[in-house]
């Protein structure tokens, strides 16, 4: 079963994407919108039919107390309209830390600022999606 992770962000959908058994994630894209979120769903529609996806998981941005901000309520709503559209399962997977985690994955392998910043959300993405297969075992 092949699933999609994504790392929604106020500029940017980081996209990750696991192999066809569901056991690896990587890195597979970043997508610009400038909170366009329908013509958003319509790229990920567009990547799960190309990559046959069965399942979407979505980072879930919490705060540190456990409490859902304005952040948390917009990937409910995305997940809503992912779930409308392309009538597949999407879960919420709790993502505090994610992109720290990434960046620090990132600066240990010696990459640039410049690349980080162009790499950080898809990264975060396959961080969130291996989290999730991860604990499915």
């Amino acid at each position: 079963m092949r699933y999609l992770g994504l790392d929604l962000g106020s500029k940017t959908l980081g996209v990750a994407i696991s192999d066809p058994t569901g056991l690896i994630a990587s890195s597979y894209t970043i997508i610009r919108h400038n909170e366009e979120y329908d013509r958003l769903v319509d790229d990920v529609q567009t990547i799960v039919e190309e990559k046959k996806v069965e399942e979407i998981v979505l980072g879930m941005p919490k705060n540190m107390n456990n409490t859902i901000g304005p952040k948390g309520e917009l990937s409910m709503q995305f997940k809503n309209k992912l779930e409308k559209k392309l009538n597949i399962p999407v879960h919420l997977v709790d993502e505090r830390l994610t992109t720290k985690q990434a960046n620090d994955l990132l600066i240990a392998n010696d990459t640039s600022r410049k690349k980080r910043k162009q790499v950080i959300d898809s990264m975060a993405a396959t961080i969130i999606l291996q989290s999730f297969l991860d604990r499915r075992k």
